[in-house]
Order: C-alpha cells, then structure tokens, then sequence
C-alpha cells in the first residue's frame, strides 16, 4: 500500500520547522517513517508537528546540540500552556522516536530524551457501546435503503463497514486499506496490514461475511479497493468516519462514539465472554500487552457494579 502523499504542515512553524524541507535530519525520519515504516498519514502528521513545534520553541538550536535541559524547559512550557498529559506525551514519544533514530543511525552519541522524565497519564476508560447500542447501529443502514435515503448498494457497503468494524476490531487506517485480496472468505479471516508494518490475520464474524458478499454482489467488486465511493475509487477513511458518525446520530447514540469505540466495544465484549488477554491483544495487533490491560478495567468495573446491585450485602 503506498504512502507517499503528502503531509499537510503544522500550525506552528519556526525559521528550523522541517516542513519546508529546510532540516533535513527531519525530513530523512519522516520519510523514513512514511515509506519504510508504512505510518499512517495522521500520525506522520503528529509527527511533523511535534518535531516543528519544539524547534518553534527553541528556533536556534540544532538537534544535535538539544539537551536534556532544553527538553525539560519545553516540558515545563507545554505544562504551563495547560496541555493535558496524554497531548505532552504524544509529543515527546515523537522526540523520542526521532532521537532513536538520529542514534540508531550514529548521528548523535546518546538520546537526551532519555534523561526527561515526564508526567504519568491519568488512566481514562475507553468508552464502548453495549450489545443492544451495536444492533441499533448495525441496522441504521438498511433503514436508509427503506426511506429512499441511500441507494442499496450504498448502505450495503455501511452495513459491511460496521459489521467489519465491530466484527474484526480494526483501526479506521487498517479498514479504509482493505482489498479483496485481503480477505478470505473460506478461512473467514481477514488480513490486516497495522502500525510498523506489521501484518496480522483476524478473524471474521459470520454476519460481517454475508455482509461483506451482499455488499460486494450489488456493488460488483471483484477486485481493488474493499470499500468504495460513488466514483468508485477507495472510500477514504475520513469519509468512513463522517458516515459512521451519520450513523450513531441517527441511532440516537452519545455524539462522542467514533470508529475506534466500535474497536473498544469488540475488545470489551470478548473479554466480557471469556477471550483470553493475550489472545485479544494479538486481534487488536498492540505491540504491548499493556496496551490492552486498559479492558480488564473496564470489564471489572462492570463486574463491581453487578455486584452492588445483585448482592444483598454488597
């Protein structure tokens, strides 16, 4: 899958912000990043811009002569604007992943970053929708179709997308990237190309497959792009967010649910029915399993509030 469209540049620039290709340590690890990594195009964005906004912060200095001192004033900065934790640490994993490779590639001896220590990120529940919420919304699309609202073919699609969504658990990156080749009806699994280019096979629910064919059948897609648009070229994964977003609307769903909730509500329903924590984190492709603890909270919270209200002396 290529990855070699352009990156919008940051709000913030500097006379050294590397967007205008005037750095070009910056520009060698961004493209590094876009073409060898295979990164998605918004977090090469962040990227670029967490990489602009520090030398918009200390417009003079080179990257080889940052410190660990200059680093930990540009913390205090950002703390002092208000930022919240988890934004501050979105930045500074940029630098970090930055300076790793300035050392990786001996450009620099040592990563000051290392020597920074940042704040710890308050722990927030992912938001999820119940089983009842997720049938409502899978049957959103159909309903278009009965209002004369959508051609048929159309909410098909909708309807593989959500059903994919919720079926598999991918990323809004991994689904919009899909191909026909990608998927195997036979073995019901799909294969997904994730972050760092690491590849993983899911499996597919039975509804998201008849889904998947109907759609495809009315559609006549035999091959290219899974999911496309009315010119029918690939449905870009800004347009499969704004239609799911559609969508929670008219089901009467929070505003605030997006794509990465029906991955949330995917994760949380397997653990709630016995999945294995390993075994969820490699269907999500986290490279940690840390990353996927963060639904063992969720499913205890849920197992302490049925406790409050069933047991008698709760």
């Amino acid at each position: 899958m290529s990855r070699s469209k352009k990156i919008s540049p940051p709000e913030h620039g500097g006379p050294s912000d590397p967007r205008d290709g005037a750095d070009p340590l910056a520009e060698e690890f961004l493209d590094y990043l876009n073409n060898g990594k295979n990164y998605s195009l918004q977090t090469l964005r962040s990227y670029r811009q967490a990489l602009g906004q520090f030398h918009a912060f200390r417009p003079s200095l080179g990257w080889r002569e940052a410190t660990a001192d200059d680093f930990r004033a540009y913390l205090f900065d950002l703390m002092k604007r208000g930022l919240s934790r988890a934004t501050i640490r979105l930045s500074f994993a940029a630098l970090r992943s930055f300076y790793n490779h300035l050392t990786d590639r001996n450009l620099i001896p040592s990563n000051p970053l290392k020597l920074v220590s940042l704040p710890k990120i308050e722990k927030k529940l992912p938001q999820f929708l119940t089983v009842p919420q997720v049938t409502v919304l899978m049957e959103k699309p159909a309903a278009k179709v009965k209002s004369k609202q959508a051609p048929e073919w159309m909410a098909a699609r909708d309807t593989a997308i959500l059903e994919l969504f919720y079926s598999s658990g991918l990323r809004l990156a991994e689904l919009a990237a899909l191909d026909v080749k990608d998927l195997d009806p036979i073995g019901e699994t799909v294969r997904v190309m994730g972050k760092g280019s690491r590849e993983r096979i899911v499996p597919v629910g039975g509804l998201a497959l008849e889904a998947l064919s109907r759609y495809r059948h009315q559609a006549k897609v035999q091959g290219g792009p899974i999911f496309l648009n009315k010119s029918r070229k690939r449905l870009g994964h800004r347009s499969i967010w704004l239609l799911l977003k559609n969508y929670v609307r008219e089901a009467g769903l929070p505003a605030t649910l997006s794509p990465h909730k029906l991955r949330h509500s995917f994760a949380t329903h397997l653990l709630d029915n016995g999945a294995d924590l390993r075994s969820v984190q490699s269907l999500l492709g986290h490279a940690s399993l840390t990353t996927t603890q963060i639904y063992t909270h969720v499913t205890t919270e849920r197992l302490k509030r049925a406790y409050d209200s069933a047991h008698p002396r709760a």
